[in-house]
Order: C-alpha cells, then sequence, then structure tokens
C-alpha cells in the first residue's frame, strides 16, 4: 500500500515492528527447540536492533534459558561425579520451585549413598579385620604369645600407642587379673602385676562386665613416649574379653584421639572372639594336663597290673609248694613236739638270764647317774673356774689400774718436780705393772682356751696388712738389737686369707718376739709363702684344704735341743728351766700360739740347731675350717639384741696403743676444758683417773655408785663424758648405762665403760646395755685420752 506522509511513517513503523517481531519469534523458537527438543544449553534469542519492551522480553528470555542451562548443568556435573564414585559433591546452585525441589532430592540420595558406602566401608573393613583376628589367633596355645600378638596387631589397627593386656585368675576364692603382656610401655615395673577385681578402673571393668571408656584424661594420667619425646594420652578404653558370661582378661588401649564408633564395635566384637580363642586355649592346656594324667595312670595300672599278675603267678606256685609242705609239716609236727620240749626248757634259761640282765642294767643305769652327777659337777666347775678367772681378773687388774696410771703420771713429771732417778723409779714401777698385765692376759688366754671359751672372728685378712703390722711393731726392736729383718710375702699367693685376723697377730707376736729375745747378732725374718707339705701327715683339715699357707719365722739365735724341742709348747716351760737361765719369760706364749693354731685349723712345726738359730712355721689353710672337735662352736653366738643394736650404730673398734699414742696430744689438746663424769666405787680408781684427766685440763665430777651417777648427772648440767665403771655394789654399771639411756636427753651422751673384767662377752655386754665404747683395765693414758676424743660428737671435736 501506497502511503505518503505521516501514513508512510506509521507503515514504516508498523513493518519494522513486524520485522523485529519476526526475528524475536524466530530466536525464541530456535532456543526453545534447543533446549525443549534437542537437548542443547546455553542457546540465547538476539534480535538486533530491539529496544524497550522487546529488548527486555528478550533479555528476561535469554535469563530463562541461562538459569536453565546453569541449573542442569550443576545437576549433570555433580551427576557425573557420582556415577564416577565421587561422594563428597553436592548440587550448590541456586534453584526455585520444582528445580529446588529436584536439587535437594538428588543431594539428599547423595547423602545417604554416601553414608551407604561408608558403612559398608566400615563393615567390610570391620569384617576383614574380624577374619584377620580370628585365622591370626588359630592353633595357638600358648597364653603369653596370643596377648602379646593381640595387642601388637590391635593396638595400631584402632590408632592406639599404648595397651596393657590382664589375664583373669579364677582358681582362688578371690579372682583377680595378672599382667600378662602390655604396649609400648615405657617402665613396665610401674604397672601393676596383679589386680583385684574392682580394684581401678581395670578390676572394676572385671567386676561389671562392660566396657569403660574415658575421654579427655588428666595429664598426669600416663605418658605414651619415643625416642623423640612423649606426650599424655586423651582417650582410655578398657574392654572385658567374656566367654559364655565368665571374664577372660581385660584389655586396655589409650590413645591420642578418640575412639571411633566402628573401632568400638570392632573392639566388643574382637572380644567376643578373643574370648573363645582364650576358652580353647584353656581347655586345651587342661585337656594336655588331662591327658598326661591319663597317661600316667594307665602306665600306672599297666604296672600294677603287671605286678597283680606276677603276684598271681607266685601265689600259685605258693599254693602248689603248700601242697607239697602239707606232707612235709606232718612229718615235722612229731619232730616240733620234741623240739618244744627243748624250748621250754630253755626259756626257763633265758628266764633266769633275764634277771641278769635287769641286775646289769640296773647298774649300767646307777653307773650313768653316776656320769651325769660327775658331768653336771664338771659343767658346774667349768662355771666355778670362768667366774673365778672373771673375778680374779678383776681383782688383779683394779689395783694395777691405778698403779698404771699413777706411775705414768709420776713417769710423765708434767710438773717437773721429781728428780730424774724419781723419774726412772716411777718408770720401773710402770714397766713392771705392764708385764704383770701381759703376763695376767697370758693366764687368762691360756684359760680361756683350756675351757673352750675362746672366741673367733672370720673374716678376710690381707697379707698386706699382716706385713705391715709386723714392720710397724718388730723393725724398731731390730734396730734396737742391730739385726737384719726382713718381711717377704710369696707374689703367687692370693692377695688374702680367711681366719681370725686379731689371732693370726698374736701367734706371730709371740714367734717374732721369742725370735727377738733369743737373737743376738744375725737376722730374723717372717717368710709368707704357699705350702705342699711340712705339717704333720694326717692332719684332720690340712690334709683336705685346698690351699695352706705358710707362716716361716726364722732366726739366728741360740736355737733349741731336739730333746727341748716338745717341752717349749707346754705351759710356764722353756728350753732353759735351770734357776740361772739368761732369758726371763713365763713360757705361755708358745703354748697360747699352739692352741690358738689348733683353733685356726692349723699347727706349728718347728726346726731347730743349737748354736744356729730355729724356724717356727705356722700352717694354716688358706680358707678357715673348724676344727672336726669344736666346729664352728669357736663362733660366738650373736646376741640378738646386741646384733640390732650394732645394725643401727656399728660398735667402734677399741684404739690400739700406737696409734693412741700418736693421737693423744690432739686429742688432749681438745680434751681440755671438757666436763667428765667419773662413777666408780674404788677410791683408788677414782684417785688415778681424776689425777690422769686433770692433769690433761678436764674438770672431773665424782660418784660412788651408779644411783649416785644418775642424779648427779641430772643435777649437773654440760657433763660433756661418762666413765662408767661396770662391777659395782647394789646398781651396777651395766644396769647404771641402760637406765641413763632410758632418760630423756641423755641417748647420744658419750659413756665408755671400764672394767678389770677381760672375759669373753664382757665387751658386747657393754655396748649392749648402752656404752659408746669400752676400755679394758688398767687404762693405758694414751688410749683413754684417744677413746675419750674419740666418742665426742663430730662438731664438737672440731669446735672443741
Amino acid at each position: 500500500v501506497e502511503a505518503k506522509g505521516e501514513v508512510a511513517a506509521l507503515a514504516d513503523t508498523i513493518n519494522g515492528m513486524i520485522d523485529t517481531l519476526a526475528v524475536f519469534a524466530e530466536q525464541v523458537t530456535n532456543v526453545a527447540r534447543e533446549v525443549g527438543s534437542e537437548g542443547k544449553l546455553g542457546g540465547q534469542a538476539r534480535v538486533p536492533g530491539a529496544a524497550g519492551t522487546w529488548r527486555d522480553l528478550i533479555e528476561n528470555v535469554n535469563r530463562l534459558a541461562a538459569n536453565l542451562t546453569t541449573q542442569v548443568r550443576a545437576i549433570a556435573e555433580v551427576a557425573t561425579a557420582v556415577t564416577k564414585g565421587d561422594l563428597t559433591r553436592s548440587i550448590t546452585v541456586d534453584t526455585q520451585g520444582e528445580v529446588a525441589s529436584l536439587k535437594d532430592n538428588i543431594n539428599e540420595m547423595i547423602r545417604n549413598l554416601k553414608d551407604t558406602t561408608r558403612k559398608n566401608t566400615e563393615q567390610d573393613w570391620l569384617k576383614t579385620h574380624l577374619a584377620r583376628f580370628t585365622r591370626m589367633l588359630q592353633g595357638h596355645r600358648d597364653l603369653v604369645t596370643v596377648s602379646r600378638l593381640i595387642l601388637s596387631e590391635l593396638t595400631p589397627l584402632v590408632n592406639a600407642q599404648q595397651a596393657a593386656f590382664y589375664v583373669a585368675d579364677h582358681r582362688s576364692g578371690d579372682s583377680t587379673l595378672e599382667l600378662l603382656a602390655g604396649y609400648a610401655q615405657r617402665h613396665s615395673k610401674s604397672l601393676p602385676r596383679k589386680i583385684a577385681f574392682g580394684e581401678g578402673l581395670v578390676g572394676q571393668c572385671a567386676f561389671e562386665k562392660k566396657r569403660i571408656v574415658l575421654t579427655s584424661a588428666p595429664s598426669d594420667y600416663i605418658r605414651i613416649s619415643s625416642a623423640l619425646g612423649s606426650g599424655a594420652p586423651v582417650n582410655i578404653v578398657i574392654l572385658p574379653v567374656l566367654f559364655e558370661g565368665q571374664v577372660k582378661a581385660v584389655i586396655e588401649l589409650a590413645s591420642f584421639s578418640k575412639f571411633s564408633e566402628i573401632h568400638q564395635t570392632f573392639l566388643d566384637q574382637l572380644t567376643e572372639s578373643i574370648g573363645v580363642v582364650l576358652h580353647t586355649i584353656a581347655a586345651n592346656m587342661q585337656t594336655e594336663y588331662l591327658l598326661h594324667q591319663s597317661q600316667s595312670l594307665t602306665a600306672e595300672l599297666q604296672a600294677q597290673q603287671e605286678e597283680l599278675k606276677k603276684t598271681n603267678d607266685r601265689l600259685e606256685q605258693q599254693a602248689l609248694n603248700l601242697q607239697k609242705s602239707e606232707g612235709l609239716l606232718k612229718s615235722k609236727q612229731d619232730e616240733l613236739r620234741a623240739a618244744n620240749e627243748q624250748l621250754q626248757e630253755k626259756a626257763r634259761q633265758l628266764s633266769e638270764q633275764m634277771h641278769q640282765v635287769e641286775f646289769k642294767n640296773r647298774e649300767i643305769e646307777q653307773a650313768r647317774a653316776a656320769l651325769e652327777e660327775k658331768a653336771e659337777q664338771l659343767s658346774l666347775s667349768s662355771r666355778y673356774k670362768s667366774e673365778f678367772l672373771a673375778n680374779m681378773s678383776h681383782e688383779l687388774r683394779t689395783p694395777l689400774n691405778s698403779l698404771l696410771i699413777l706411775a705414768r703420771l709420776l713417769a710423765d713429771n708434767v710438773g717437773g718436780n721429781l728428780t730424774s732417778k724419781q723419774v726412772e723409779f716411777a718408770r720401773t714401777i710402770h714397766s713392771s705393772g705392764a708385764e704383770l698385765l701381759a703376763l695376767i692376759n697370758d693366764i687368762l688366754d691360756l684359760a680361756k682356751i683350756e675351757s673352750g671359751t675362746v672366741t673367733l672372728n672370720i673374716a678376710t685378712e690381707r697379707f698386706a696388712d699382716v706385713c705391715d703390722y709386723v714392720e710397724r711393731t718388730f723393725r724398731q726392736v731390730a734396730t734396737d738389737k742391730a739385726l737384719e729383718f726382713n718381711v717377704t710375702v710369696d707374689p703367687q699367693l692370693p692377695a688374702a686369707m680367711e681366719t681370725d685376723g686379731k689371732r693370726l697377730q698374736q701367734i706371730i707376736t709371740n714367734l717374732l718376739s721369742n725370735a727377738f729375745k733369743f737373737t743376738t747378732r744375725g737376722s730374723v725374718s717372717l717368710r709368707v709363702a704357699e705350702a705342699r707339705g711340712g705339717w704333720t701327715a694326717g692332719h684332720p683339715i690340712l690334709e683336705h684344704a685346698g690351699q695352706v699357707v705358710s707362716l716361716a719365722v726364722v732366726d739366728t739365735g741360740i736355737g733349741i735341743p731336739a730333746n727341748k724341742q716338745r717341752l717349749i709348747f707346754e705351759a710356764f716351760q722353756q728350753a732353759d728351766g735351770t734357776t740361772s737361765r739368761e732369758y726371763g719369760g713365763t713360757g705361755l706364749g708358745l703354748s697360747i700360739s699352739r692352741e690358738l693354731a689348733r683353733l685356726l685349723g692349723g699347727e706349728i712345726r718347728v726346726a731347730s740347731t743349737p748354736g744356729q738359730g730355729s724356724t717356727f712355721t705356722l700352717y694354716l689353710p688358706l680358707n678357715y675350717e673348724a676344727t672336726p672337735e669344736l666346729g664352728r662352736e669357736a663362733l660366738a653366738e650373736p646376741d640378738p639384741v646386741l646384733a640390732a643394736r650394732r645394725a643401727e650404730q656399728p660398735a667402734p673398734l677399741p684404739v690400739g696403743e700406737e696409734v693412741a699414742h700418736a693421737m693423744a696430744p690432739r686429742a688432749a689438746q681438745e680434751l681440755a676444758g671438757r666436763r667428765v663424769l667419773v662413777v666408780d666405787d674404788d677410791i683408788r680408781n677414782v684417785f688415778a683417773l681424776t689425777s690422769a684427766l686433770e692433769a690433761h685440763g678436764m674438770q672431773v665430777l665424782h660418784a660412788e655408785s651408779g644411783k649416785e651417777g644418775i642424779e648427779l648427772l641430772k643435777r649437773t648440767a654440760d657433763i660433756d663424758l661418762v666413765l662408767m665403771d661396770v662391777m659395782m655394789p647394789g646398781l651396777d654399771g651395766l644396769d647404771t648405762m641402760r637406765i641413763i639411756r632410758q632418760l630423756d636427753g641423755y641417748q647420744s651422751l658419750p659413756i665408755i665403760a671400764v672394767t678389770a673384767k677381760a672375759m669373753m662377752g664382757d665387751r658386747d655386754k657393754c655396748l649392749e646395755a648402752g656404752a659408746t665404747d669400752y676400755i679394758a683395765k688398767p687404762v693405758n693414758v694414751d688410749v683413754l685420752l684417744a677413746t675419750l676424743w674419740r666418742t665426742l660428737p663430730q662438731e664438737a671435736r672440731l669446735h672443741g
């Protein structure tokens, strides 16, 4: 239609709209066809020149297509991932309406599929490892091996780092759990080896038969360690192992992480299998035990059957023999009848003999009673002898004590008011008293040996110590007499021997003293070596000893005639027993030495030529063996009270005179000003001790009885030391010391027991009563000072 003007413009506009609408319709149709029919996504409508409402309409169509494309592609992408096994994906695109429902349904389906897959995986894991443990535990017959195998496999499987395996023991009345195996236990000793049911968490788990789980355990509960460090577990699980309701074991596991549900389920099911295995092992062990018993009983029964068969055979043979014997028996009856008449006559004679035997028995019984009475009298005599010796020791030593102390004080001439002649007199008195004391000691030693009351203290004695003692004791003697003196030890000998060192020194001292006494020129030597022979043939100890040591004292002295060599070993005997003899002495030394050598399991042999010298050889076993006639009776039985006291504080050894002489100056210096209480009923001893102590600057208090001493101790402060006489009338020194030790504040007060008794056990009795130390009368002043100083407390010695 031809138009002009505004109509033409309107026609152009309408035609343009029609063209745009045609293009729009075509584009929308294409997009709809691609999405709806062909399944192509991502298509867009393109209408060139569209504006206004048409453009908005085109944009809405394109937005609809784009949203649909995005949603469908997102769903397709997730669906593709799920089909490939990736269950971690989900549809996250924004949707509405039915597409949103579709998205939610697909996501829910993925979650359900994921849970199902996880559960299937866990079940597969559970069944796989249960089956593996079942196979692994089959055939085992030892509980220890099974428990270790379970922990080594189970602990890392459930992500645990430490474990313990306890097996139940129902054999006694109270059921208990015993530790059988552990895993990664750093200190196995810290684990309890046995736990009662109901004791601790492990025992409670066994008691309740229920699993116990701990979460957030405290840091000090337990430590899991490796070479690089350690840490505290967070979670603990304790599992009962049951079989038909009975507890077979308990397993405890510790982990840094929480135990998952599948792990806990696995542990619950595994404990059932373990219970079956443990029951099977126990049943097998019981079966084996019963089988062994059955086999033993079967063998025993077979042996009994064989024995029974043999018995039956013997009975059958005896029956045959009996039948044969019946005929003989009849013929013997006549003979027996005649024999009976003879027996009756013999019975009459026997009756007469029995009366005679009874008479003899009565005589023997009377003789035995007489012997017992004699033995009792002998025992009483021995006891009286011991008491006499003890009292005689006291009566002799008490005056000697005052004599020696006062003579020593006079000889020291501290005040310088005595002439040299008077000092020499005092020294002579002191020397004579010392010789008298040595004689008393020798007599007491000999008496103790003869009465069998010698105490041996067997210990390890080093040969080097013996040589040192000999050098210290006799080197100056050799120098004074201008004699050559040698001490040699065979280097092939062991370093030490087992014997009584004090008695060994006593024997050597006696032998060397005699050698120096009877040697005026030449030499004296001590030779220690291993001996292969030389002792008396058939000696009960030396003949059977593993090694024998010889200690030979060789001198070039006057020698001993052959006819006097046996005599010199008798008490109070010397080779020269005339009134004009040149050498002094009591003749007790060799007698004592011979008996001491016998007690030590050896003997002394002598070889001598007059004018050339003598060799006295002491043979001893390297390791002490009791003499057959004495056995170990020579060793004193330990007093239990004394042993307990020594266990708390060992008793000090007596101070030797040589050591005391060296310690005396320092002791006197540090003891000056000390307050000493002397408890003694004998005024002679009090005077002597007081004089000696005051001469060295000490203050002395005196009590004449034990009771007075206790009262004086209570009234007087700052008493540093107590000298306690043992033998006093009324309350003696032993009971006095016991009372003092029970007083408050006097448990550590130094108390030195002073006694004139020198018998066996006196020192031990004093120490048991509470004495700090012990001194025998007569008292050597240097020994007294050294002992007083030594008993002071350490701080008092340093700051005295």
